[in-house]
């Protein structure tokens, strides 16, 4: 008897702490503002996690936060681990109105925490891990963020440019020149800055990068020897208002499967300007609301016959990430792929690839969507520092924002 119910309860276990679970619409935001870009300034702001949770029962998951250098690889340095306030136990969460199709539970928290069990130290690039609570390597979703402890002022401007080569149609050669200026506190070494990063938008795998040893001209860095330093990127394509798809709407959206737009297919806008638009963010309906459910979302794209590649759906739904999840079929006439999607309102575009969608230089961002220097962008813009201190580390000394108009 007691062998039957020792078997019995294992069973158990394996069915409670084995299930399948999916993590759904995660949104990593600051303040309470859905579309802001995730980069904490302020000992005052604050980190928000939102996503919702496929899953048969409530799951025991954790949130790790790690430290990281400039490329994203999280830190082994002991002296960085923030042991003891670096992971948020035993995730809360409510029901989902039983509405919602595709998902059961949702999560919502903001870090800093109250209890002081997150905190972010050091100033630069951070990543959480959304794990098992038993099983640390199993991570379910993972996010990025930023925390900037900066003192370094930084001067930075755009002009209005194009770039020193003849492009058909001349559209394509217009750029924003993204210039700025550090006269260095003396608490830095000039030897130790090294780079100026720029994130527009929302596009954190695709930074722009003015290093202290480029050789590229569009990419340019001078110092005068002494403290002040400048570093110019002279190819940045402000692209177009981004196309958006809005699913609020029960009349219009009032299926499972819909297409993104009532007539069906979209189509090159290189010589339409766009919208506004929410400079690459989302906004998800409240998870409370009983109409807050799951849709399947077609896209379908027909672009001109002079346009070869393959062709990718990228947005706010998948972190604007050129990825194979998200390419797109061709049908003879048209592309198109469904994606799953809840209701709210999402920033998309489609990007054109000719080689390896893994090489940036492989991708065209601009020719179904046009390049006009009348577009809306937010430019993320920092600089790097190799601090020596606890054994060395990358470190954000410097940090500016841009919002073109």
């Amino acid at each position: 008897m007691k062998k039957t119910f020792f078997f019995l309860f294992v069973l158990l276990s394996i069915t409670l702490f084995a299930q399948d679970v999916k993590i759904k619409s995660l949104q990593t935001y600051i303040n309470n503002v859905q579309t802001s870009f995730p980069v904490l300034t302020s000992p005052k702001d604050f980190l928000h996690i939102d996503f919702d949770v496929e899953a048969k029962y409530p799951p025991n998951l954790n949130i790790i936060f790690k430290f990281c250098d400039r490329n994203w690889n999280p830190t082994n340095n002991i002296f960085l681990l923030n042991q003891g306030q670096n992971t948020a136990f035993d995730l809360n969460f409510f029901y989902l109105p039983t509405t919602v199709e595709a998902a059961q539970y949702h999560y919502s928290n903001r870090f800093p925490d109250k209890l002081g069990y997150v905190s972010f130290p050091f100033s630069g690039k951070w990543r959480f891990y959304i794990v098992d609570s038993q099983d640390p390597s199993l991570i379910y979703a993972e996010g990025k963020f930023f925390n900037i402890r900066a003192n370094q002022p930084l001067k930075t401007e755009i002009k209005k440019e194009t770039l020193d080569k003849i492009f058909d149609p001349p559209q394509l050669g217009y750029v924003d020149w993204i210039i700025a200026d550090a006269n260095l506190m003396q608490e830095y070494f000039p030897f130790f800055v090294d780079d100026l990063e720029i994130i527009q938008n929302f596009l954190i795998d695709y930074p722009i990068v003015v290093s202290r040893n480029s050789t590229d001209p569009n990419r340019v860095f001078e110092w005068d020897g002494g403290s002040k330093l400048k570093f110019i990127a002279k190819d940045v394509r402000p692209g177009n208002e981004y196309r958006q798809v809005n699913l609020e709407n029960i009349n219009i959206y009032n299926s499972k499967n819909v297409t993104a737009h009532l007539d069906g297919i979209d189509y090159t806008r290189f010589f339409i300007r766009g919208k506004k638009d929410l400079d690459g963010a989302f906004e998800l309906m409240s998870p409370k609301n009983i109409n807050a459910t799951y849709l399947n979302v077609t896209f379908q794209v027909e672009p001109p016959s002079d346009v070869y590649g393959d062709i990718y759906l990228v947005g706010a739904f998948n972190n604007w990430k050129v990825s194979n999840n998200y390419k797109m079929d061709f049908n003879g006439t048209f592309y198109e792929i469904t994606i799953e999607l809840k209701r709210g309102i999402y920033d998309y575009q489609y990007v054109v690839v000719n080689g390896n969608p893994n090489n940036p230089a492989d991708l065209n961002w601009y020719i179904l969507e046009g390049n006009d220097w009348s577009t809306s962008d937010e430019y993320n813009i920092f600089l790097w520092y190799r601090d020596q201190n606890y054994g060395g580390y990358d470190r954000i000394i410097g940090y500016s924002k841009i919002q073109t108009r």
